[in-house]
């Protein structure tokens, strides 16, 4: 078992309804200005349902789709097929499968992942996410806060440490700031996001 997707699996059904209801515009709209437009090839690191993998394969991009939790995994092929999506069952911090694949992306999301692995794991896995990207490639980080959900392994992680790893990494930051969410029921839940970006030097 993956610490980091502890509760996920129990929790897909609902989970999957969640995913789905929102738009990547509605969901990333502080960082769309950072993405490539252009055809570019995208990490999607904890793909879930694959909601924002199909976005982007609308746009022309191809995507490599990973995700841990067959119980997201195996519906979000089902609900987004398309030959320019391919899935990947694998995880941070090490991402061996995506690794041994020696490709370098234009862009890698890592969407309400980030605070699922503890400090050795966010040290260990940061300079593995700068390997991943092409020169001049965009890695975007959010950061939920607030109450844990009830059987999910969830860290504070803040924005000055993520920014401390990245740019030990060798990476520039190019985006910092904060929203409520946008989900109802986080917003119940009084959650907040932070929302990083960070370019890797051409």
């Amino acid at each position: 078992m993956i610490p980091g997707i502890q509760g996920y699996g129990e929790q897909a059904d609902e989970l999957i309804k969640r995913y789905e209801a929102v738009s990547f515009e509605e969901k990333h709209q502080p960082e769309l200005h950072v993405l490539p437009v252009s055809p570019a090839l995208i990490l999607d690191v904890g793909a879930g349902t694959g909601a924002d993998a199909a976005w982007f394969a609308s746009k022309g991009h191809s995507v490599i789709a990973v995700e841990p939790t067959d119980e997201l995994r195996e519906p979000g092929k089902a609900l987004h097929p398309s030959p320019a999506i391919e899935w990947v069952k694998d995880s941070l911090p090490d991402l061996a499968l995506v690794l041994a694949r020696k490709q370098q992306f234009d862009a890698v999301m890592l969407t309400a992942v980030w605070m699922h692995l503890d400090r050795e794991e966010r040290r260990r896995g940061m300079p593995k996410l700068n390997s991943l990207l092409a020169p001049g490639g965009v890695l975007v980080i959010t950061l939920r806060h607030g109450p844990v959900p009830e059987g999910r392994r969830m860290f504070d992680v803040g924005e000055d440490e993520t920014i401390a790893l990245a740019k030990a990494s060798g990476l520039q930051s190019i985006l910092c700031t904060h929203t409520e969410s946008i989900q109802d029921f986080n917003r119940a839940q009084h959650v907040t996001w932070t929302r990083l970006a960070f370019r890797r030097p051409a």
